[in-house]
Parts: C-alpha cells; structure tokens; sequence
C-alpha cells in the first residue's frame, strides 16, 4: 500500500498506472511532503491547508539585543530603576541628616560629661577661693593653727579629689576632647603646686599680693573650662549659658579677690600698698564689668536671677564698704573694722554668688539632657521619615508595577488564549457548523483603563473582532462553495446512475465476450466516477443520496468496495466474519472501503495479491485488515497519514490533490470508525479498520453478550487476534 492515498484530481479520475513497486515512493513523497494543515510550519507562520503561509510575521529578523538592554528590561525592573535614582538619593541625604543627629547625640553626650567636669572645676574653684579668702585673716595675723585654715584646705582637698576622678574619664584620643584635654593637663600641672602655695600663704605683708595671684591663677584655670566647652559645641544655647557662666564666675573670681586682699590688710597694719591696692580697686571694676557682661548675655532673666545679691541689706552694705575701700589707697584707714567682720560679710556675698553659679551649672546640665533628649527624638523621628518614605515609596512602586504588569499579564494571557484556543475553536465551530448558528460576539480583554494599556487592549479587542468577523466571511464563503459542490455532484450523480443502468441493460443483451469486457470497464469507470461525484458530496459535508435500509452481511460490503476498485481481480477475501453491518452507513463504508482497496492495488506490485481479512473481536467490534506487498512507508510518513485520518483538515484546495486522504478521514469520523496504517511483517503495508459495535451487527460471540444485549467487556474474554491491540480494547 506505498504512496496508499493517491491524487484524485486527474481529468478522468484515474489512478496512476502502475508501474510495479517502483512507483511508490514518488507517490508517497507526493501525499506526505507538505505540512499538516493547521500546523504552525515555522516560527511566526501558520501554514494554511492549501500550503499558503498566511499570517506570516515580518520584521522579527532583527536581533532583540542583549539581555541587559533597557528596551529587554521587564516592567518592573525599569520601575526600580526609574526609582533607583530618587531612593537612593534620598536615602543618602536621609543618611547625612541622621548621620548629623548621631553626630550631634554624641556631641551632646560629650557636653554632658564636659558640663560634669566643669561643676566639679566650679566647686574646686570654689573651695579655693574659699581657702584663699577664710585663711588671709588667720595667716596674715600668724594664726597657722586656726580651726578655718584647716577645714578650709580639707574641703579643698576633698574636692580636688573628686575633680581628679571627673577627668580620668577624658580620653586623649576623642577629636572633641583635644582642646580641653589640653587645659586639663595645664590645670593638672598647676594644682601639683597647691602645696608650695599653702606653705607660703600670708606669711609676711609683702607677699600677700603673691599669694591671691597664686591661687587666682589656679581658680581662673580651672574657670577657664567652661570657655573650652563652649567652643567643643556648636549649640547656640549651650555656648549662650557656657559664656554666661563663665562671665558670672569671673565676677565671683573678682569678689574673692577682693575679699582675701582686705581680709590680710585688716588683720596686718590695717593698710594697703600699692599693689594690693590696685588689686582692689581692678578687683572691684573688673567685678562691675563682668557682672554687666553676664546681664548682656543672659538677657532680661539675669535680673532676677541676681535679686539675691541685690536685696539684701547686708550684701549692699558690704558693697558700699567695699567701693569706699577701693576709691581711694587710704580709703582703708578710715574705717574701723576687724578682718572677722569682713570675712563674714564678704563670705555673705559670696555664699549667694555660689547659689547663683550653682544655679547656672544646673541649667546648663538639664539644658544638655534636653538638647539631647531632642537630638535622640530629632534623629528619631528622622529616621522615621526616611523608612516612611522609603517604604511608601517602594510600596507605591510595587502597586504601580503590579497594577501594570496585571494588566499586560491579562492582555498577554487573553492574546495568547484568542489566538491559540478561541479563534481556532469558533475558525472549527464555522467549518462544521452553518455560520448563523455560532455565536461570533467577541468577549473584551476588559482592560478598561484610559492609559496606553488600556488603549492597547481595545485595539487589540477589534483585531479580534475583525478575525472573527474574516472568519465568519470565510465560513459563509465555505458553505455557499458547498453548496455548489452540492449541486454538482447530485447532477453528475443522477447523470452517472442514468450511464450505469444504460451499461447494464446493455451487459444483459450482449453475448459477445469481447464486448461485454468492455462493457465491465466501462461499467467500472462510471462506478469510480460516481464515487468521485461522492467524494464531493464528503467534501461538502452531505450524506450520500443511496441508502441502506437494512443490514448488509460484511462480506457483501467487502465485495461491493472491491467491485469497485480497477484490479478487483487483484484482491482475495479470506476469513471475513459474519457480521452485519447497519444499512445506514452501507454506502460509506463501501466508498471507505473502495478508496483503501484502491489504493493498495494501485501502489503495489501487479502480480501480487491484496488480501482482505476480518477478525470479530469478544466486544462486538469487528477488526479488517488490508495488506499489500509495496516497499512500504517511513515512520514519519505513516505517522503523518495517521495524524491525518485521525483528524482530518479544513477542506480546501490542497484536499483535492489527496481526496482519499480526506475523505476516508471523513467517513471514519462521521461514524466513529477508527483506522491506522502499520507496516507489514512480510513488507509492504498493513491498513487496519475497526468497526464500532453499533456500526457491525452479529460480529459478537453471543455467549459474550450482556444482559441488555451489548457486547459483555473485552477484559473478561481477551481478543482472539493480536492485531486489536493496536486500537485497544474501548
């Protein structure tokens, strides 16, 4: 059965001569070289039944470019970076900003232990100067075991040991402790000589200048922290109250001052030289000054805070001796009190003074904690801000990448879904249907959205429609040709069946040998013929015009398809079971059977049978098998030919060049008989044909049959020939 399907298409409807098993091969190549119609023959092309390549794709020649080409960036990625830039920036100036809280946090932190380091520096100034003033009195008279000295110099020592454990904590590699580790050390080296000062204190008139500037050196040391402070921060406000204290503890500094130099003079001769003199009376200007500085950058609050020394009585009488004393150097002279009175007058003021200072380091110590409280929230609600923004950002960008790639997944997924199921499905429902009975209303993408998208879709909504609206022409176009082919055939049928009762009325008189052969050749050319006429009847869609009203034993359906094939003489019945076959499909059966035949006396060797076999199967269904002795096919071929009579193509122009192809497809599908090419064991071709049960009549064992009269199942008896397998047994 080589080259099994031939071309039908021949002025007379004849089949190739044949010229002995040679002639195959071309054939087969002939009815397998073009693709399956339907199927895409290449990328971007579909093949059509009659071999046009419609819908072919241009412009795909170029090259996409490499993957990290921007144009190749899926959607979200061009997002992120459309994001990249903005984010990153922010999160690098958000990053400088927090950078610069931390910084000032540490600052701060730093001011802290500075603002604790110059309260101790305050305090230890303090007992110095309480040292320096209670022991002029006592030690310029030569009272060196008085009481006050020495609990004088204990809380001096006291507070220099605490001072001493406050900067071991100042550590010499911190940037912003370089200054004031600087004047730390000078203090440190300064206070080492507080011993040699305390042994030569008061101890004659002449040295009593000596002796205040001794300790004023290191008391205005150790004042002079609070100006290193300021400059370790750059807080407006802490460098405001860092000045202030410094301006107001220099005035006490002046206070004291003034405080030993009259305290030595009236407990010594109850005079002053020139130089404790002008210690005085620098003493008590540079008092007034500071005391103005302080009210200048303390502002309008300076006023109150200085009502202690300026409400009270005894501290404004002490003032007004002391600005007598400094008027002039015999000032002194004049008034008439012991050192004792003017110790504790002067102690008075500065005992308000100190209340005054403490003040002023507590405000700067809880000004510290707030700034760095603030700075710790500043910092964090900063950092707040920025993820705030970070994450709305990348949230936004995810919404906004989501909501697209959606929308293109939808437009996507729907193309992908009209253009590989729902156009092909509604393009079939068309072909096998009248188009009026088929819903052609094309269902939207339902991308409804105003942007490019959306825009996109809605073209792509009536591409869709268009197709349909093409493929429903088509369609109609289909069925009108039908229907002319229709026509066609059912008036060169009545024509032919009209030759065929002339040939046999003239068979039944003549007596000539001669020319009743001729008369049987004849005859059989109007019966090929009148199968063609069938063939367009299949083509058409249409059910014969002859049929059976009655079962047909198989072996006679056998003989009326070899009937009609040129070489019947060529074909040999064997073992064909007694099964009947259902009048109604008599007819196809015959033309299914005829085209099988013929084609394998066509395509195979002249001096060689076709023999025809038939097999019952347990189930009721009845396998035939028709070998032939050609060359045979490829694999590729037969497989092709199968897929082929497995689900014939659209009709068209191609389907004339291989007609039995398609009309034993046809025939095959409209009655649910299955049908497969497989070699042969002794060369050639092998063509099998299962009939359904509902199709035979008789061919079940009735020892088989159920109890509603249906075949019993082919597992409880197995088939009795092994070529069923090739269907299975459903």
């Amino acid at each position: 059965m080589q080259g099994r399907f031939k071309r039908d298409s021949g002025a007379a409807g004849d089949p190739e001569q044949p010229g002995g098993t040679g002639s195959g091969p071309a054939q087969a190549a002939t009815d397998t070289g073009a693709a399956t119609p339907g199927t895409t023959a290449a990328t971007g092309r579909t093949s059509t039944p009659s071999g046009i390549e419609a819908g072919k794709i241009t412009g795909l020649d170029g090259k996409p470019g490499p993957r990290i080409a921007m144009r190749n960036w899926r959607i979200s990625t061009r997002l992120v970076s459309l994001l990249a830039l903005p984010v990153v920036t922010a999160s690098a100036l958000g990053g400088l900003r927090i950078n610069s809280s931390l910084d000032n946090i540490n600052q701060l932190e730093h001011m802290k232990t500075l603002t604790d380091i110059t309260e101790h520096a305050t305090d230890l100034a303090a007992s110095l100067q309480e040292e320096r003033d209670s022991s002029a009195g006592p030690l310029a008279s030569h009272q060196k075991g008085d009481d006050q000295v020495a609990a004088s110099r204990a809380d001096t020592d006291r507070e220099l040991k605490l001072y001493n454990s406050a900067t071991d904590d100042v550590s010499a590699d911190d940037p912003i402790y370089s200054g004031v580790r600087a004047t730390l050390l000078s203090i440190s080296q300064q206070l080492n000589t507080l011993s040699d000062i305390r042994g030569q204190a008061y101890s004659s008139p002449a040295v009593i200048g000596q002796t205040v500037s001794q300790y004023d050196g290191l008391i205005q040391s150790l004042l002079s922290l609070s100006q290193d402070m300021a400059q370790a921060t750059n807080n407006h406000e802490m460098i405001q109250s860092t000045r202030a204290l410094a301006a107001f503890s220099s005035a006490k500094e002046y206070e004291s001052v003034q405080r030993a130099v009259i305290s030595a003079a009236f407990a010594t001769s109850g005079t002053l030289n020139g130089n404790d003199y002008q210690t005085v009376y620098w003493g008590s200007q540079d008092e007034d000054t500071a005391l103005k500085r302080f009210q200048i950058i303390y502002g309008p609050a300076s006023e109150e805070l200085l009502q202690p020394i300026h409400d009270n009585n005894l501290i404004l009488q002490h003032d007004t001796m002391r600005q007598r004393i400094a008027a002039s150097p015999t000032a002194i002279t004049k008034i008439k009190s012991s050192y004792l009175d003017w110790d504790d007058d002067a102690k008075t003021k500065i005992q308000a003074m100190n209340q005054i200072e403490r003040s002023l380091l507590n405000d700067m110590q809880q000004k510290a904690l707030k700034l760095q409280a603030e700075a710790k929230q500043e910092a964090l609600i900063s950092g707040a801000i920025i993820l705030l923004v970070l994450g709305v950002a990348v949230v936004g960008a995810f919404i906004v990448a989501r909501s697209m790639i959606r929308s293109l997944r939808r437009l996507q997924q729907t193309a992908q879904d009209v253009a590989q199921k729902r156009l092909p499905e509604l393009v079939r429902q068309l072909s096998e249907t009248d188009p009026q009975d088929v819903d052609t209303s094309v269902e939207s993408i339902g991308i409804n959205s105003r942007d490019e998208i959306g825009q996109v879709a809605r073209a792509f909504d009536e591409v869709h429609s268009e197709a349909v609206r093409l493929a429903a022409e088509q369609a109609l176009l289909r069925g009108n040709v039908n229907a002319m082919f229709t026509n066609l055939s059912r008036r060169s049928q009545g024509l032919i069946q009209r030759q065929l009762s002339l040939i046999s009325e003239l068979e039944s008189r003549e007596a000539d040998p001669d020319q009743l052969s001729s008369l049987f050749k004849l005859d059989h050319l109007a019966t090929r013929m009148r199968r063609n006429g069938e063939n367009l009847l299949v083509l058409a869609g249409e059910e014969p015009g002859r049929r059976w009203t009655r079962p047909v034993p198989l072996v006679d359906v056998l003989r009326a398809a070899a009937s009609e094939v040129e070489q019947y003489e060529r074909i040999e019945l064997t073992a064909v079971p007694t099964a009947e076959v259902t009048g109604r499909i008599v007819n196809d059966l015959v033309h299914l059977l005829a085209e099988l035949l013929e084609n394998a006396t066509s395509f195979s060797s002249p001096q060689t049978k076709v023999r025809v076999t038939g097999h019952s199967l347990p189930d009721g269904r009845v396998l035939i098998e028709i070998h032939d002795t050609g060359i045979g096919l490829s694999p590729e071929d037969l497989a092709d030919i199968n897929e082929r009579l497995a689900n014939p193509p659209t009709v068209d122009v191609s389907v004339s060049r291989r007609m039995g192809l398609f009309v034993v497809g046809r025939l095959s599908l409209r009655h649910g008989i299955r049908i497969q090419l497989r070699p042969s064991d002794s060369g050639g071709t092998t063509a099998l044909v299962m009939l359904p049960v509902d199709v035979t009549q008789g061919g079940a064992n009735p020892k088989n049959m159920g109890a509603a009269g249906r075949p019993a199942a082919a597992a409880a008896a197995p088939a009795t020939s092994g070529i069923a397998g090739a269907f299975g047994n459903a």
